[in-house]
C-alpha cells in the first residue's frame, strides 16, 4: 500500500515523494537535452559563419 511505503513501513517500491522527485528529475533531463541541441547548433552555425568548419562540414 502506498501510504505504508510513504510511512516507511515498506520498502518494495517509491514514495509519493521519490516519484515525484523522479517525475522533476525526467523532466529537467528532456528540457537540458533540447536546450544542449539548440547550442549545439547554434555553434556550428556560428563556426560556419566564421569560416571555422567548411560549408560541407558534416556535423552529428
Amino acid at each position: 500500500m502506498q501510504a505504508d511505503r510513504d510511512g516507511g513501513r515498506r520498502a518494495d517500491g517509491l514514495t509519493i515523494d521519490e516519484r515525484a522527485e523522479v517525475t522533476r528529475l525526467g523532466r529537467e533531463n528532456r528540457q537540458l537535452k533540447v536546450e544542449r541541441a539548440a547550442l549545439s547548433n547554434a555553434t556550428v552555425g556560428f563556426a560556419r559563419e566564421t569560416g571555422a568548419f567548411p560549408d560541407g562540414f558534416a556535423s552529428s
